[in-house]
């Protein structure tokens, strides 16, 4: 988050004793971003500042600005470096090794979403890494998803999850009046997420390749590899592989984005969507061609993005089509 505030009192200056704030514009406080709209509040952005800075005016008198720089928790997490983590067992499902890395580094159960997982891990190899490196190789080996929700809460879900979603009914998106209009949609057809072989290899264990000869004679090899994650057996470290490479052999044109202007008329269906909408949310987006023709697509939101300024506000939500 970069967040630009008019700071004419001294408010946001350091060493001003006057300030309501004095002695207590550190590092790391704790920010949240909020926007109501109707009677419902909608989370935006929570995280820990990094940064306060402020312009040096040439001229006593003009507009002073201080901008606040945020990241999410994940920032702490890669900053806290583990080795050894208490009770991570063998045959803890993914959910749990998740659970007990966040014990690990003192992280508030009341601020963690996880899933139990599909996966049962071995036990953690007790090296020097980052706790979230430490993460994000659980989430390789669940095939899952890894984030940081509005809220703040680290949210970990499992790969049945992060699937099924799309199965819901979608927030539709049209250009001919039929479903909530938008700004622009970014539509893209290329190789950038062809994978048609995928090794797959487990702590000791060997890798596990899986192929498809069709997509590889179509589109030249495009290879995917992760090393030392933590399923049990090979068998499992197949089956990764194997999905990896079922959802990822062919291509077809895809909505990377759409953006949403918050400032246009009669839009309380647009303005709900852009605060509601939140990773792996299904959405339909339909685009008119020249000829009578349409892009249209079913897609999962895999980015919320927020560009707000006095009388504008524009959403981008970023997209892609589901992980399996």
């Amino acid at each position: 988050m970069s967040l630009r505030i008019i700071d004419q009192t001294g408010a946001f200056n350091p060493m001003n004793p006057a300030s309501p704030y004095y002695n207590l514009l550190t590092p790391m406080r704790k920010v949240t971003i909020t926007a109501t709209y109707g009677t419902t509040t909608y989370p935006i952005f929570a995280g820990y500042i990094t940064s306060y800075d402020t312009t040096t005016p040439k001229d006593v008198g003009e507009v002073v600005y201080t901008t606040i720089q945020a990241v999410d928790g994940f920032r702490l997490f890669q900053n806290a470096q583990i080795t050894s983590v208490a009770s991570a067992t063998a045959g803890q499902t993914s959910g749990t090794r998740i659970g007990k890395l966040l014990d690990a580094v003192g992280w508030p159960v009341g601020m963690r979403d996880v899933d139990a997982g599909q996966t049962t891990v071995q036990a953690d190899p007790g090296t020097l890494r980052t706790s979230l490196g430490a993460m994000q190789t659980v989430t390789s080996t669940e095939y899952g998803s890894l984030y940081m929700d509005a809220f703040g809460n680290l949210v970990f879900q499992d790969r049945q999850l992060t699937s099924s979603s799309v199965a819901g009914t979608p927030v539709v998106f049209n250009d001919n009046g039929t479903g909530i209009s938008y700004n622009n949609a970014l539509w893209k057809l290329d190789d950038t997420l062809v994978f048609n072989k995928a090794s797959i290899t487990r702590t000791g264990g060997t890798a596990q390749v899986a192929s498809n000869q069709a997509s590889i004679d179509k589109y030249f090899l495009h290879s995917y590899q992760e090393q030392n994650l933590l399923m049990e057996t090979d068998a499992e470290a197949l089956n990764n592989a194997q999905a990896f490479v079922a959802s990822r052999q062919e291509t077809s044109i895809r909505c990377d984005a759409v953006t949403l202007d918050l400032y246009t008329a009669n839009y309380d269906a647009g303005i709900t969507a852009a605060l509601a909408l939140d990773f792996f949310d299904p959405i339909t987006v339909t685009t008119t061609q020249p000829g009578s023709s349409t892009l249209t697509k079913t897609l999962q939101v895999f980015g919320v993005s927020h560009d707000i300024k006095p009388s504008a506000w524009k959403t981008t939500l970023t997209t892609l089509e589901p992980i399996i």
